[in-house]
C-alpha cells in the first residue's frame, strides 16, 4: 500500500504534462509566453511526489483493509491515520509518513496489503504555482486562453476520479468507500465490533452518530437484526455439518426464562475460529505436575525488595519464561513446528504469554528470551501487558512465538488444559501455587507447590517426552540455579 505526497507549497507534479499544450501556441507569442512556458516545467521539476508505503507491520501477508478514514481531496496531517488492516490476532491503523493533499487513493476496502505496498498519493498547495499565472496575465491572450482550457480540463479530470474514488454514502447498503462517520464513532463501533457499512445514519446526509450504533448494537441482541456475518454463519459451515457431524442444536431459550443476547466482541470472534481450529486439528495431550517453588519465591520476594526503587516488579512468569527456555534447549522438539512431513526446530526462543484484557485474550511475545535476564522480561512483560490492555499491541509484538505459557496465577484453580497455540507443538499451563503438606522422607513439611499442565502435539511429542520435559522443568524452578548448567 503506498501513498505519494508532495511538500506543500511545492508545485504539483502532473504540470509537467500540462506544460505541452501551452508551450505550443507559445511558440508564436511575444518572448514573455515563452519565458512562462519554460518557467512551468522548472517548478515542476522542483520536486517529485513523496510514495507512502505500508510500514512494517510484522510477519503477517495479505492482511486486510477493513477501513479508509481518507479520500481524494482530504488534507493529510503526519501519523494521520489513513487506513485500519487486520490479520487473525489483531488491527493496527496505518498512519501517513508525510503532509499534504491525498489526491489518489491506491486501496480499498476489502483490499489485501503487505509490507512496501503503495497506499495513495499526496500533493502540497499549488503554492509555487501563483508567479506562473501573475505571469501569463502579461503574456499574449492565447497562451491566457491555453493556460486556462488546461486548468480547468486537469480541475474536470480530478474532480472526476475523486468522485469515482469516493462514492456517496448510501445508509443502509453494503458499500466500500468510506462510512460516514466521525473518528470517534468509527472507533466506537470497532470495540463493539459493529459493521458500519451495515449501520444506517440518522445524521445529517446519512452520518452515522454513537447513537445510531448503540441503537444498531441493541437492535442485533434483541435478535431484530441479524448482520452479514450471523447470515453467512447460519446459511450453514458453522454448524459442524462440513466435518459430518449432526447438527448444532436450535433452542428458543426465551421459552424457559428471561434472556441477554450480547454478541461477541471482535477479538473473541477472531481468536474463536483459530481455537476451534487447533483443538479440532491438533491430537492434543495434557501431562499434570506440580513443582516445588518454595525457595524460587523467596528469592523472587527479595529481588523484588532489593528492586523496589528501579519500579521493576518480578513476577514468578518472569522466572517460568528462564526456566522454559532451558528445558526448551534441553528437548528441542517442544520449540519446532510442524511442516508438511518435516519438523522444523528454531534455533530462537521467543516466548508468548497470555493477557487478560477487556476486550479478550490476546497473546503477546517476548522476543529472545534466552539473551535477557528476569528483570529485563519482568520489564517486557508489563509493558506489553499494558498495551494489550489498552488495545494498542501491533501485529509485531504477538507474532513469532515458538511456545507460549497460560498462567492462571493470580486467579487461582489447580490444573487445566490449555489449547496449543498452532504452529506451535506446546503450551503450558500454570495455576496458583498452594501451600502443601511434602514428605521429605522423615516427616511432612510445608511447601509451596505451583500447578504445572503441559499439553503438547502427539505427532511431534511422545508421553514419555512430555513426562521428562515436565521433570525438568519442576527440577529448574525448584533449583533455580540449573538454568546455568
Amino acid at each position: 500500500m503506498v501513498l505519494v505526497l508532495e511538500a506543500e507549497g511545492a508545485a504539483v507534479a502532473p504540470a509537467a504534462p500540462a506544460a505541452a499544450p501551452v508551450t505550443a501556441p507559445a511558440a508564436s507569442a511575444p518572448a514573455p509566453a515563452a519565458a512562462v512556458a519554460s518557467a512551468a516545467p522548472a517548478a515542476s521539476a522542483a520536486s517529485g511526489p513523496i510514495e507512502v508505503h505500508v510500514p512494517d507491520i510484522g510477519d503477517f501477508k495479505d492482511v486486510a483493509v477493513i477501513e479508509v478514514f481518507v479520500k481524494p481531496g482530504d488534507t493529510i496531517k503526519v501519523e494521520q491515520s489513513l487506513i485500519t488492516v487486520e490479520s487473525d490476532k489483531a488491527s493496527m491503523e496505518i498512519p501517513s509518513s508525510a503532509a499534504g493533499v491525498l489526491k489518489e487513493l491506491k486501496v480499498k476496502l476489502g483490499d489485501k496489503v503487505n509490507i512496501g505496498d503503495l497506499l495513495a498519493i499526496l500533493e502540497g498547495t499549488v503554492a509555487a504555482a501563483a508567479p506562473v499565472v501573475s505571469a501569463a496575465a502579461s503574456a499574449a491572450a492565447p497562451v491566457a486562453a491555453v493556460a486556462s482550457t488546461a486548468s480547468a480540463a486537469s480541475s474536470t479530470v480530478v474532480s472526476a476520479a475523486a468522485s469515482v474514488a469516493a462514492p456517496a454514502h448510501a445508509p443502509g447498503a453494503s458499500t466500500l468507500g468510506l462510512p460516514h462517520a466521525s473518528p470517534s464513532v468509527r472507533k466506537f463501533a470497532r470495540e463493539l465490533g459493529v459493521p458500519l457499512e451495515e449501520v444506517k445514519g440518522s445524521g445529517s446526509k446519512g452520518r452515522i452518530t454513537q447513537d445510531d450504533v448503540q441503537a444498531f448494537t441493541k437492535s442485533v441482541m434483541a435478535g431484530a437484526t441479524q448482520t452479514k456475518a450471523q447470515a453467512a454463519k447460519g446459511s450453514g459451515g458453522g454448524d459442524g455439518a462440513a466435518l459430518g457431524l449432526i447438527p448444532w442444536p436450535k433452542v428458543d431459550f426465551a421459552k424457559f426464562g428471561p434472556i441477554e443476547r450480547k454478541e461477541l466482541g471482535r477479538i473473541k470472534k477472531i481468536s474463536g475460529a483459530n481455537l476451534l481450529r487447533n483443538a479440532i486439528m491438533i491430537p492434543a495431550v495434557t501431562n499434570h505436575d506440580d513443582a516445588d517453588i518454595t525457595e524460587l519465591e523467596a528469592f523472587r520476594v527479595s529481588t523484588n525488595k532489593e528492586n523496589e526503587k528501579s519500579g521493576i516488579k518480578v513476577t514468578m512468569l518472569a522466572f517460568l519464561i528462564k526456566a522454559c527456555v532451558a528445558a526448551l534447549k534441553k528437548y528441542p522438539e517442544f520449540n519446532s513446528s510442524l511442516d508438511g512431513d518435516a519438523l522444523v526446530y528454531k534455533n530462537y526462543w521467543h516466548i508468548g504469554f497470555a493477557a487478560d484484557t477487556p476486550n479478550g485474550l490476546m497473546v503477546p511475545v517476548i522476543k529472545d528470551c534466552d539473551k535477557k535476564g528476569v528483570l529485563q522480561i519482568s520489564q517486557e512483560m508489563s509493558e506489553l501487558a499494558k498495551k494489550a490492555r489498552d488495545g494498542k499491541l501491533g501485529p509485531a509484538e504477538m507474532t513469532g512465538a515458538t511456545f507460549t505459557i497460560s498462567s492462571l496465577g493470580g486467579i487461582g484453580g489447580k490444573y487445566f488444559t490449555p489449547i496449543i497455540n498452532a504452529p506451535e507443538v506446546a503450551i503450558l499451563g500454570v495455576c496458583k501455587s498452594t501451600m502443601e503438606p511434602v514428605w521429605d522422607g522423615k516427616q511432612f513439611v510445608p511447601r509451596l507447590m505451583l500447578p504445572l499442565s503441559l499439553t503438547w502435539d502427539h505427532r511431534v511429542i511422545d508421553g514419555a517426552a512430555a513426562a521428562r520435559f515436565n521433570a525438568y522443568l519442576g527440577q529448574i524452578l525448584s533449583d533455580f540455579r540449573r538454568v546455568l548448567l
